[in-house]
């Protein structure tokens, strides 16, 4: 657990992430991210400098997924867990009948996890996105977009008034994964037929074949290229040397 907590406190802090007081919903899909992510900001909140109130939040898509294995994994760490009955699968798969599936279903997913947040009085929303994904987005930002873009570690969704944070964003798809199989954390698969078949997918493969065929961690180089505040980083990351230098003034 130490190997995502250093990361996870680590993006809390530069980000600000966490004000006492909060009311955090994780975003619990049943994939080892934000399953991971329920355990950790459950131990973190444990030695936080700053109480919040934790829950998780699980949008059932109407797919025929089985939650039951989520409900007593958060029971055993003492955070509340709610399942959102929704039509989506309907609406995407029968309905409209989508050929790019994927974006209406996100978008159908954020609203119904905005909805629930509204009325049981939640204002931050967790996401389990990690380093991977980070540079992930951003090569598919560059492919698809032609632009240099990845989502905020720390976002404001003024329609909704919810603020999305992704603690994860220091953490390493490895460790999150070595983490999820030595405690034996449920997963449950998604049982959604456009899983596996996504850009994202497509661009996760690429990577792993570029580490692969050049002898070094290409996708290793792109987290830090994001990372690294004299890389021309997207973010603007508070400098660790800014902050001993206020402490001397």
């Amino acid at each position: 657990m130490q190997q995502l907590l250093s990361p996870l406190r680590r993006a809390v802090e530069d980000f600000g992430m966490v004000s006492e007081g909060d009311r955090i919903a994780v975003g619990l899909s049943g994939g080892k991210d934000s399953t991971a992510l329920v355990a950790a900001l459950a131990a973190f909140s444990r030695f936080s400098p700053n109480p919040f109130e934790l829950c998780a939040v699980t949008i059932d898509a109407g797919a025929g997924a089985d939650y039951k294995p989520l409900t007593a994994f958060c029971e055993s760490l003492g955070v509340r867990h709610i399942i959102e009955k929704t039509d989506i699968y309907e609406i995407v798969f029968n309905i409209r009948k989508e050929s790019n599936p994927c974006s209406l279903c996100a978008k159908m997913r954020r609203g119904a996890l905005a909805s629930v947040m509204g009325r049981e009085g939640y204002s931050k929303l967790a996401l389990g996105h990690h380093a991977d994904d980070v540079a992930e987005t951003l090569v598919m930002s560059m492919i698809y977009e032609g632009r240099l873009n990845t989502f905020k570690p720390v976002s404001y969704m003024s329609r909704t008034g919810v603020t999305v944070i992704r603690p994860f964003v220091y953490a390493d798809e490895k460790d999150i994964a070595a983490l999820v199989k030595e405690q034996g954390m449920p997963v449950v698969k998604n049982p959604c037929p456009a899983d596996s078949d996504s850009r994202r997918s497509y661009i996760k493969q690429l990577l792993r074949t570029l580490d692969r065929e050049n002898g070094f961690i290409a996708s290793g180089n792109i987290k830090r290229a994001i990372f690294h505040p004299e890389r021309n980083s997207l973010w603007s990351v508070p400098s660790r040397n800014d902050g001993e230098e206020k402490k001397r003034e």
